[in-house]
């Protein structure tokens, strides 16, 4: 028997609780994964509170990412004490997830932790990390080069933006944070970026064009915030999209991609092709690791979910929250 937090619906409403699980009742796979360490990302503060219709069954213990050692495998990929990684596929949403001491999961969707790169660390970057990872190598597939221009992230305090702004500066890129927390620019500053905007410069104009200004932009936002990207981007440069915290509807024209060339990247970390998922994680654990990994990732307990939430849900969160499971 060990502890897990398990995500219910009763009347209508949804809530979470700790409470004491077994082997017998986790979800089938051919891996089970003695967890170290989960993540908290938005979507898991949607799944527990109800604020998106996220879990595709309930009860369900709650987490899309874990990482730890294999307990047992019927698997002949993976041995016991192999340390692992699993992020994205249906984890947190249609099967028992991370916020566990034990998980079992399918072994297609398991990965071997990359050389470099700790259980800790690989939950720091998480499903935030691995998407802004995968946003930045899009980028780059479609002609993104040190030196164009200044390449902006949106929601640059959150955990996507965090982690962009740092990998992208990094690589030598010149790094625009946008951020409606006026108390965080120097938090920004200090994982690479070289201007910090707040949130009011994004003008909203019934303009279809506004000056070119971005050679690439990270978005992990959507809404208005896309939109306003769509009008300020460089002729062919790209945006890298993968959230909706601002909101699921874009409304723009089309004379950004007719007139600019302008190139809307979707950003997809569920169900990403296990070739590409391990070729992230590789890059992840070498040239693409953030330096300042420590200062984005904070640690809590299983009984610091509920807060974690909340900060989440709120818009209030700093960088990542990682979960101790063990």
């Amino acid at each position: 028997m060990f502890k897990a937090f398990r995500i219910a619906e009763s009347n209508g409403k949804v809530s979470g609780a700790i409470v004491d699980a077994t082997l017998d009742e986790l979800s089938p796979g051919e891996v089970i994964i003695e967890a170290a360490y989960s993540s908290v990302n938005y979507k898991d503060a949607l799944a527990a509170t109800g604020g998106g219709k996220i879990l595709k069954k309930f009860p369900l213990i709650g987490g899309i990412d874990v990482a730890g050692t294999v307990a047992s495998s019927t698997d002949a990929r993976f041995k016991v004490g192999d340390e692992v990684v699993v992020t994205g596929y249906d984890l947190g949403v249609a099967h028992d997830g991370g916020y566990s001491a034990y998980v079992r999961v399918p072994a297609d969707w398991v990965v071997k932790l990359p050389p470099r790169l700790s259980l800790f660390d690989s939950m720091a970057l998480g499903t935030a990390g691995f998407t802004a990872a995968l946003s930045v190598i899009r980028l780059k597939q479609n002609g993104l080069k040190p030196g164009a221009g200044p390449v902006v992230v949106t929601g640059a305090t959150g955990g996507v933006g965090s982690i962009a702004v740092a990998i992208l500066a990094g690589l030598r890129y010149e790094v625009t944070a946008v951020t409606g927390k006026d108390s965080e620019h120097d938090y920004l500053r200090s994982l690479g970026a070289q201007t910090v905007l707040p949130r009011s410069a994004m003008e909203k104009s019934a303009r279809p064009l506004e000056k070119a200004t971005w050679a690439g932009a990270v978005d992990p936002v959507g809404g208005d915030t896309l939109a306003w990207l769509t009008k300020t981007m460089a002729y062919n440069a790209s945006i890298a999209s993968s959230g909706l915290t601002g909101g699921i509807e874009l409304h723009t024209t089309v004379i950004p991609f007719i007139l600019r060339g302008v190139n809307l990247l979707g950003i997809d970390s569920v169900m990403c092709p296990m070739p590409v998922r391990l070729e992230v994680w590789r890059r992840l654990a070498t040239n693409m690791k953030p330096k300042m990994l420590a200062s984005i990732a904070r640690e809590i307990p299983l009984e610091g979910l509920p807060d974690a939430f909340a900060t989440l849900a709120a818009g209030n969160a700093r960088g990542r929250f990682v979960v101790k499971v063990a």
